[in-house]
């Protein structure tokens, strides 16, 4: 190939957006002269290069956006802190069905007992294959809720958290919010309700949600929201050392009780299998 040739290959490829196919197309063809390789084959070599390339930067601009904590991943996650129940179902939340269904996964535990991280890396695991997750604490995602709802662009906002397949809201709870800041965050459940997954950590028991939602009428509708499409995606936590789980007392496990007896009652599906060294009362 003429230098005039290479020059007026390489304009096509540049405006046509295959910089990989640009970069590559003089060392590919070299290796397709040396080793016989068919037009085809020569060509499928250079797409499947783009392609992985392509991938490669979705990815990574799927992981920028999502604002995950990175350093919450599978590797980091100590699996020896949950039983093989609790990792089996990790590892099948991991191919992103419930995704698909729209289906909602809650996780339920005392502080530090492991829930964020185990979230955080299966959302890790599901942007690595493409999928769009979306993390965020309670308090933050309150807040821009309330900033556009003040703007008179909630719907807008809405609209924009709608394109994400699933959205981490971590920490339900665990800080006290007003009515207005959970009527918003209501608002924005009772949107994604069928439309996209919720993952939520939460350190309270749905008897205890009526803090959160400030009325008995709000909170059912919300819990109704999640736990209709929850299915044998609900999860609940607890700390894995025996000494640790004493040191909770009886006022945290009464809690702990409360959260695997309620979401039994809604999903008629749960099993404790998130439990741990941490005791069942009796």
């Amino acid at each position: 190939m003429s230098q005039e040739q290479k020059a007026t290959l390489e304009a096509c490829l540049h405006e046509l957006h295959l910089p990989v196919m640009r970069k590559e197309c003089t060392a590919v063809a070299q290796q397709a002269q040396q080793e016989s390789w068919s037009y085809l084959d020569f060509l499928r070599e250079l797409a499947e290069r783009e392609m992985q390339q392509r991938r490669q930067n979705r990815i990574a601009r799927l992981l920028k956006a999502s604002r995950l904590p990175l350093e919450k991943n599978w590797q980091s996650l100590d699996l020896k802190r949950l039983p093989t129940k609790a990792v089996q179902q990790l590892r099948s939340l991991q191919a992103g069905d419930f995704l698909d269904r729209r289906e909602n996964v809650l996780a339920f535990g005392t502080v530090g007992s492991g829930k964020t991280h185990s979230l955080c890396a299966v959302a890790q695991e599901l942007v690595r294959q493409g999928r769009s997750i979306l993390f965020t604490t309670t308090s933050l995602l309150v807040q821009e809720l309330l900033k556009a709802k003040r703007d008179l662009a909630l719907k807008g906002f809405l609209k924009q958290l709608s394109r994400w397949e699933g959205l981490l809201i971590d920490d339900l709870g665990y800080v006290q919010q007003n009515r207005e800041e959970m009527e918003v965050l209501f608002k924005l459940l009772a949107e994604r309700y069928e439309r996209g997954s919720v993952m939520v950590t939460s350190n309270l028991a749905f008897s205890q949600w009526e803090q959160i939602f400030k009325d008995p009428m709000t909170t059912a509708a919300a819990i109704d929201r999640l736990v209709h499409h929850t299915e044998k995606q609900a999860l609940a936590f607890a700390r894995a050392k025996q000494k640790q789980a004493a040191d909770l007392g009886d006022d945290a496990l009464r809690a702990l009780d409360e959260c695997l007896d309620e979401i039994q009652q809604f999903t008629g599906t749960f099993s404790p299998c998130f439990l741990a060294s941490v005791p069942r009362r009796p």
